[in-house]
């Protein structure tokens, strides 16, 4: 057996997390686009987003258990091999329901592919500085990556049409699996003795799955209705069968003593809460520029370029600092930064305000805020872990992302329509999109009181284990 090609290996899993983490966004500005282009129903529309999310967010921990037992390699390429079939299909759907339907097996791709890549990044690159730029690089396409989805779906939908932004992934996968076959020797890291727990996947899926269908549908069905309510009850009661069952199961899907070291439950629920943040701060900035300040789709989706700029320098200067600085200060600094900056962009938005002063000078604080959050992060929920253990821990990441990102959208986007109150003037809908992005920096600056409380202030992380 050969040893795996570190660079080729880093690229790999770099690509496969840009593609999972763009498509969480990529689709958002070109969806007047696709309506038009397909007839989808106003009522429909939203499954174009929400389909991706939650198999995405329903299959992350079936995901990363599967690829401590099959092997990290061929979880990789399996995913991405239906990641790449879903977009294929879903830039040729010639229905509503075909593209929907993809959006839904893209976000199964993703659930299988995103856990395996993570785990084979911290199974690949060597301890120390090497395995700090790889985080470095690892973080930076999964922040830049839901920045850049809404810049490249306004440029694709605008000049080459609404198809490309599901095409565009075929020839990202091609090279994914191309650069993971030649970098990883097969049978290298080819997983552990054991079975998939079967129940508790159809557990952690129907629950995870049911939460984030709860959370999504609010728009339709508000908090108090009867539909979202037994749908969120229903999801309860499913997690905690999922947590009785794995303390009793030979061979769990999840240790849930992962979840007792302080690093791993204080770095998920710091992720829960950035993304809840970010993902609904990105929404309401979208719609601000194009429905407020009448942006074009690819203007409005060049308006966040100095945010991914600054979340790059921010990663950046992460990298570099967790080398001498620890997790914990990293992250408070961080969240504070970014809470400050959601807060400048909730305050300056007005009816008649000028780009650079409302959008792009509050986005550079934001994007170096979250920058600085998301190396330590990283580090902190798979480092100091046994190897069978980094694909569950890599998926506990990445179901905190979704999850968060879910439940802030779902909650923040109703504090906007109960202060806009159906009320269609200008004013109302600039006053709606504010309050919105002061709440996103209210969870930023929860997640740093997270990171001051629950995360140890000498916690070992990837970088040193």
């Amino acid at each position: 057996m050969g040893n795996p090609d570190r660079g080729r290996a880093l690229a790999a899993v770099a690509l496969a997390q840009f593609m999972a983490t763009l498509d969480m966004s990529i689709v958002n500005v070109a969806l007047p686009a696709i309506r038009a282009g397909l007839g989808v129903d106003p009522s429909a529309l939203p499954w174009v987003v929400n389909a991706y999310a939650l198999f995405f967010g329903g299959f992350l921990l079936l995901g990363g258990r599967a690829a401590d037992v099959f092997g990290q390699r061929r979880l990789l390429v399996l995913g991405t091999a239906v990641f790449a079939a879903a977009s294929l299909v879903g830039g040729l759907a010639r229905d509503p329901w075909q593209l929907i339907g993809a959006r839904a097996l893209q976000g199964l791709g993703a659930a299988l592919m995103a856990p395996a890549a993570l785990a084979l990044l911290t199974l690949t690159q060597r301890e120390g500085p090497e395995r700090a730029r790889a985080l470095g690089v690892y973080a930076a396409v999964s922040a830049v990556g839901g920045s850049l989805g809404v810049l490249a779906g306004g440029l694709l939908a605008e000049y080459a049409g609404w198809r490309w932004v599901m095409l565009v992934n075929v020839p990202f996968a091609v090279a994914v699996v191309a650069l993971a076959v030649r970098a990883v020797p097969p049978g290298a890291f080819a997983g552990v003795r054991g079975r998939l727990d079967a129940v508790g996947a159809v557990l952690a899926t129907a629950g995870v799955g049911a939460l984030i269908l709860g959370v999504t549908r609010t728009e339709g069905h508000p908090w108090t209705s009867t539909t979202t309510l037994l749908t969120l009850a229903g999801a309860v009661a499913l997690l905690i069968a999922f947590a009785w069952w794995e303390r009793r199961a030979p061979e769990p899907l999840v240790r849930l003593e992962l979840l007792a070291h302080r690093s791993v439950s204080g770095a998920n629920l710091f992720m829960l809460l950035l993304c809840a943040g970010q993902f609904a701060a990105f929404y309401f900035v979208s719609l601000y520029l194009q429905q407020v300040l009448g942006l074009p789709g690819a203007r409005a989706g060049l308006a966040f370029l100095p945010m991914c700029l600054a979340v790059v320098i921010g990663i950046a200067a992460s990298t570099r600092l967790l080398r001498r600085v620890r997790v914990r200060p990293l992250l408070i600094a961080g969240g504070l930064l970014a809470a400050a900056g959601f807060l400048w962009l909730g305050l300056a938005i007005g009816p008649d305000s000028g780009v650079a002063a409302a959008v792009l000078a509050p986005s550079v604080p934001t994007g170096l805020g979250i920058g600085l959050c998301f190396v330590p992060l990283t580090a902190a929920a798979t480092g100091g872990l046994p190897r069978h253990a980094a694909g569950t821990a890599s998926a506990l990441l990445n179901s905190a992302r979704q999850i968060g990102g879910a439940i802030g959208l779902a909650a923040l986007v109703t504090a906007q329509v109960a202060v806009t109150g159906g009320r269609e003037e200008v004013s109302a809908t600039t006053d709606g999109y504010g309050v919105g992005l002061v709440l996103a920096g209210a969870c930023l600056l929860a997640a740093a009181v997270v990171g001051a409380v629950v995360l140890p202030r000498a916690s070992r992380t990837a970088v040193d284990a």
